[in-house]
């Protein structure tokens, strides 16, 4: 091809591939070069071009890098006693500028979205944020976003939820195949979140239908009844093991009755001595006992007066109390301890319990007539092994909870974890999984994605014992009564969670999801202390 012919083309393959278009001989001396606006560079005249001086040598195409430009493409052509080369140099050029343009703009498009900007590379990789306020965050950098990702590979805008704050948005843009930037709307979610915080305290309570996590056909059907008998004046007495969360259906109903912008006041019957809980009933007058306050004080029914009182762990209420409770229940006033005069109280009484009241009424430890007061409606929630399908989304809610508050990143549930955590029977419920995904939150690295079965606690991976089982064969061998066998049941289960808990007690009542009080009276019932300190001390 003649030189003439050749210069026509340059300018047009300059246009073309974004960067210089460039004649040499064969030795690699450049003879024309042009740019992107078809201008010819006469600056690099007679400069050696070691791309279209190799291409010479072997006599054949080939594609390289540009010696003006790092990382720019660049490919040589020989043509008889010529070479021809083009690079995309001014696009990488353009390229490079607009990178560090958006770069110096993150903090400007933070601000105005109201949330964090971040740039992104070609893997999906967070390479620089900026917060709203104009500081750069660095608490992810270097980690990988998969819709990121996705957009780059699509070349098309990627909408979907923030990991940096739980219920934000954030929108992926990419610029080329080679970055992309994206932002989020954190801080207007941070104030529906505070705003909907400021409104729970004014109710008095935390939370509603919206906070119990489940999709099961056991737990919408739990939550429909708790819904549809909230607008009502009855007694509910709620019923659920421990652990699966009565006081979070309470506060659900109290805030979804007429008395929601009432006081709601839960007292724990177990969790308060014997010779205390009646004046946290209700109340006292000065001078009714020794270290009296001045002036007396007001119980839970007045305090709860016009709204609910939530009367958690009823069955352990003593039976002399129990006919106290029960006249309140009937005349709807009370009388303070060292007072007489009647006070008129308009509560709604919600009561829970993890024991069958039946049978405590067959033993004479609870007043039939009491349980017909409270058990107007009744609430069985189900237990974690009846609505299994529930599982993997609670896990995900408390994995997605401990990202923020341990600033972890994890991503997903291993598969073999989630077998795991659905295979495992949860005598704990909701209480004990959220317990486990904690525990998983503090295994993990900060550069870990996944939740594994190795970050789960150890003990989730025993097997459930088979009929060998020692317990099993005391309780078939010894013939024992249901009573009997519960009470071997409930050693063994105490056991257990004081040699998980390294014999903390207040860590493992809470396992077990009641009071450390409580606990102290089942060691002392069951004939457990001593045996449990030669356990201790082995």
């Amino acid at each position: 091809m003649q030189l003439k012919s050749l210069l026509k083309l340059l300018p047009i393959l300059a246009k073309t591939t974004g960067g210089y278009a460039t004649i040499t001989d064969r030795e690699g001396r450049r003879l024309y070069t042009f740019d992107f606006n078809g201008t010819e560079v006469k600056e690099l005249r007679g400069e050696i071009y070691e791309l279209a001086q190799r291409a010479a040598v072997k006599g054949q195409p080939l594609v390289g890098y540009s010696q003006i430009v790092d990382q720019a493409n660049a490919w040589a052509l020989p043509l008889g006693n010529y070479v021809l080369s083009c690079s995309n140099v001014e696009r990488l050029k353009r390229e490079q500028n607009l990178q560090e343009a958006l770069k110096r703009a993150l903090p400007m498009i933070a601000q105005v979205a109201g949330g964090e900007a971040v740039l992104f590379n070609e893997l999906g990789q967070r390479c620089i944020s900026y917060n709203s306020d104009g500081t750069e965050r660095k608490q992810f950098k270097g980690k990988v976003s998969k819709l990121a990702l996705q957009a780059i590979e699509m070349q098309e805008p990627v909408v979907g939820k923030s990991f940096s704050v739980s219920g934000a948005m954030a929108v992926r843009i990419p610029i080329n195949e080679n970055f992309g930037f994206g932002f989020n709307n954190e801080n207007v979610t941070r104030q529906h979140k505070k705003l909907y915080d400021e409104v729970k305290k004014l109710q008095q309570t935390r939370y509603t239908f919206d906070d119990i996590i489940g999709e099961s056909q056991a737990i919408n059907k739990t939550k429909s009844m708790a819904e549809f008998v909230a607008e009502g004046i009855s007694s509910i007495l709620i019923y659920g093991e421990t652990g699966t969360g009565k006081e979070l259906f309470a506060q659900s109903i109290h805030n979804a009755s007429n008395r929601r912008n009432k006081p709601f006041v839960a007292l724990n019957c177990g969790a308060i001595p014997a010779s205390l809980i009646e004046s946290n009933l209700f109340g006292y007058e000065e001078g009714a006992f020794t270290g009296a306050k001045k002036g007396g004080s007001p119980g839970v029914f007045e305090q709860a007066n016009e709204g609910t009182i939530f009367l958690d762990e009823i069955s352990e209420m003593e039976f002399s109390l129990q006919t106290k409770l029960l006249r309140v229940l009937q005349e709807r006033e009370i009388v303070r301890i060292g007072g007489y005069k009647p006070l008129k109280v308009d509560v709604r009484v919600i009561a829970s319990t993890n024991k069958d009241l039946k049978e405590l009424i067959a033993e004479g430890k609870f007043r039939q007539d009491l349980y017909y007061r409270l058990n107007v409606v009744q609430i069985k929630i189900p237990g974690l092994r009846e609505r299994q399908g529930d599982i993997p989304l609670l896990a995900r809610y408390y994995v997605n909870k401990y990202n923020q508050s341990f600033g972890k990143f994890i991503e997903n549930i291993a598969r073999e974890a989630e077998k795991v955590l659905e295979d495992y029977t949860w005598p704990g419920n909701v209480r004990e999984l959220q317990n486990c995904i904690e525990h998983a939150m503090n295994m993990v690295g900060r550069e870990d994605t996944s939740l594994l079965v190795r970050h789960l606690p150890s003990y989730l991976l025993q097997r459930v014992a088979p009929v060998s089982d020692p317990l099993v064969v005391q309780i078939q061998s010894e013939g024992l009564n249901l009573s009997d066998a519960l009470k071997v049941t409930e050693r063994a289960i105490i056991i257990k969670a004081l040699q998980v808990t390294k014999y903390k007690k207040n860590k493992a009542a809470q396992l077990l999801g009641i009071s450390t009080t409580t606990l102290w009276r089942r060691l002392t019932e069951l004939g457990l202390e001593e045996e449990v300190d030669k356990l201790k001390n082995l």
